[in-house]
């Protein structure tokens, strides 16, 4: 899958695991906090995703978290992450001609790590696309990554 993305987006990464910077951001890894922007993740980040103590294959039915423990807030490193249990938007959206990924919207909120109190509340989209072993994750609501992704060319 190649993106065309905007002059002011930067690429971080390697071919299993890329963050595409949109924004401010400190430290361009996948879910570190204050770090605006989307991931995309190949085949290798998503089959072997640890929990647990063991692992799992990302499938679509859950939430995608690229580790097990506690995940930083992306807004704030100070709070936690506390995802949602329930998709509220579901679909198939295309990504280039002749790929369509299974669209998920995930409900998720930030909380003090000493009580759970909510600080703050975000939304995760991801898109999957199953047979390219491909899954971009956007917690940023980032403008413009929908259409990016319609334009998405293959090779």
């Amino acid at each position: 899958m190649n993106l065309k993305i905007p002059a002011g987006w930067k690429v971080h990464g390697n071919g299993n695991s890329v963050v595409v910077v949109t924004g401010k951001c400190k430290r361009p890894e996948p879910f570190a906090p204050n770090c605006q922007g989307f991931w995309v993740f190949g085949a290798k980040a998503i089959t072997k995703v640890p929990v647990g103590g063991g692992f799992i294959t990302y499938t679509g039915k859950e939430q995608f978290h690229p580790f097990s423990g506690v995940v930083p807030c992306p807004f704030n490193a100070k709070t936690s992450w506390f995802p949602g249990e329930r998709a509220t938007s579901t679909g198939l959206h295309q990504v280039g001609r002749g790929h369509k990924a299974k669209y998920t919207a995930w409900p998720n909120q930030c909380v003090t790590n000493n009580g759970g109190r909510r600080t703050a509340s975000f939304t995760q989209r991801e898109w999957f696309l199953p047979s390219s072993k491909i899954l971009v994750v956007d917690v940023w609501n980032t403008p413009g990554l929908s259409n990016v992704l319609k334009r998405a060319t293959w090779s």
